[in-house]
């Protein structure tokens, strides 16, 4: 029997899981609550799914059908700040792989690639000399990134360091079973939370580099359709969320510097 109960167990624990011993679905290393959206997928997921089986006769009715959709409000973008970046970038090169967590920090802030995409990444998909990449993104679908000179100088580094040929992961893990090998997604987030940790910068997770690119290169005048190309987005709605973020920063630095405002208070001051 699954009916509208075991639907709305399921969902629950889906948001709760991570409380149970060894993790959500005895996994100990999933022991971090769920997204918003994650809930969300799941449940249009689900409504598909049940909607096909009615459809096709064989179920009567969808258990979906009296199940409220849960609530799902955006996540909140909040980029690192210039001196939590740096905080990181300095824990990186005093960490036990300085030249690999060094490289790692600026091509995840240089690019705003996607935590996925950078532990696919292999050596050949990288172009040093015209400081490219090119990743696989969703949707199976591959884009060009680029880096700046420092991010390249980190780069050659870590790969002098550590040579190896095209195939290989430009990534690679530094410990457990997969030592050697590419640099996991559970791996990437253990490492943003270690550096964090050591930064002394609360929430570090990888996707946090990527609203930091997206908002740094908006603010350094970088234009909203190359921002959502270099993103690997398909509508320009998330890239407009950081739009907006990008211009209430500029409405407060204009609030704070206005040029006129700035005139009246010093000669308010002269009388």
């Amino acid at each position: 029997m699954c009916g509208p109960n075991e639907m709305r167990g399921f969902l629950a624990y889906i948001n709760t899981g991570h409380k149970e011993p060894g993790g959500r679905w005895g996994n100990p290393r999933m022991t971090r609550p769920v997204r918003p959206g994650t809930t969300k997928t799941y449940y249009i997921t689900l409504t598909t799914l049940f909607s096909y089986l009615v459809e096709q006769g064989v179920c009567e009715e969808s258990p979906m059908d009296s199940i409220r959709p849960p609530a799902h409000r955006p996540d909140q973008i909040v980029p690192f700040t210039p001196e939590q970046a740096d905080a990181l970038l300095q824990a990186a090169r005093r960490g036990p792989h300085p030249r690999r967590d060094e490289a790692i920090v600026l091509f995840l802030l240089d690019t705003g690639v996607r935590a996925s995409e950078v532990c696919d990444l292999t050596v050949g998909d990288t172009d040093m000399q015209a400081r490219n990449c090119r990743v696989l993104g969703k949707g199976n679908k591959h884009r060009m990134v680029w880096f700046g000179m420092e991010t390249r100088k980190a780069l050659w580094r870590y790969l002098q360091e550590d040579p190896r040929e095209s195939p290989a992961p430009l990534f690679r893990s530094d410990s457990g079973i997969r030592a050697g090998q590419s640099l996991t997604r559970s791996g990437l987030l253990q490492f943003a939370e270690r550096l964090g940790k050591a930064a002394g910068v609360d929430d570090c997770h990888p996707h946090r580099f990527r609203h930091t690119f997206a908002v740094e290169f908006l603010r350094n005048g970088g234009n909203t359709f190359t921002l959502q190309q270099l993103l690997g987005h398909t509508s320009l709605t998330m890239t407009m969320r950081y739009v907006a973020l990008a211009q209430a920063d500029l409405e407060n630095q204009h609030r704070q510097y206005s040029p006129v405002q700035g005139m009246t208070r010093r000669t308010s001051r002269q009388r």
